[in-house]
């Protein structure tokens, strides 16, 4: 039975199970919202609207275009393919075309392979390839965390155990308005958290580590405010 939205308590944003819709007269004049897919770009390319970076060590990241019939979104996803195996690379594919403070954000992710890491993650109010909140969820841990990035050291301060499985469609949301955070698995919100250690408005993106090989589609961002 398809998951149906879930809401943040009584905040005006909903993280359902394939995306994200804003509720409210006037959060939805204020939103700016996109959708990415990756339908239109060029398999074994990276595709546009994107800086790619990394935090941490290791080889230079490989982001491109792959073909995978089986995500719901359409054929083509987006998978950095390095396969680095450094345990402290954490690649980074950074959105270009939207900077905002209060945000939410959903992409659909499929753990493939990796021996050091099978990791998803999002990205919000990135400052720079060292500085950035991110949720990540991991199948070879099966949790999700959520961390913040400073000074190119991550710092967890809210996660949950729960099963993540390799080789099957999932979404991951993250919310973020003020000093308040909340994570979403498949549509499900499991668990909120307070940090103010990034309160400026931030680029938003995607993220993996070592050698995690991650298919990722069907990115929407709601800019909030």
């Amino acid at each position: 039975m398809p998951s149906g939205p879930m809401m943040i308590r009584r905040r005006p944003v909903l993280l359902a199970g394939a995306g994200l819709a804003l509720a409210g007269r006037r959060a939805a004049a204020q939103a700016r919202a996109q959708r990415l897919d990756f339908e239109d770009a060029a398999a074994g390319a990276p595709p546009r609207g994107f800086a790619f970076a990394l935090t941490g060590g290791g080889a230079p990241v490989r982001w491109v275009v792959l073909e995978d019939p089986s995500s719901p979104a359409g054929a083509k996803v987006l998978a950095e393919t390095s396969k680095d195996r450094t345990n402290d690379r954490f690649p980074l594919a950074i959105l270009e075309s939207l900077e905002a403070r209060d945000v939410a954000v959903s992409v659909r992710f499929k753990p493939v392979s990796g021996t050091v890491d099978q990791a998803a993650g999002i990205m919000v109010r990135l400052r720079d390839p060292r500085n950035y909140y991110i949720a990540r969820a991991n199948a070879l841990e099966d949790n999700v965390r959520l961390y913040r990035v400073v000074d190119g050291r991550r710092i967890q301060f809210a996660g949950a155990d729960l099963r993540v499985p390799r080789d099957r469609w999932q979404t991951l949301g993250l919310w973020i308005e003020g000093d308040r955070l909340a994570v979403a698995l498949d549509g499900r919100e499991f668990f909120t958290a307070t940090d103010r250690t990034f309160a400026e408005a931030g680029r938003v993106g995607l993220w993996t580590k070592a050698d995690s090989l991650t298919h990722f589609d069907a990115l929407e961002v709601q800019a909030l405010r």
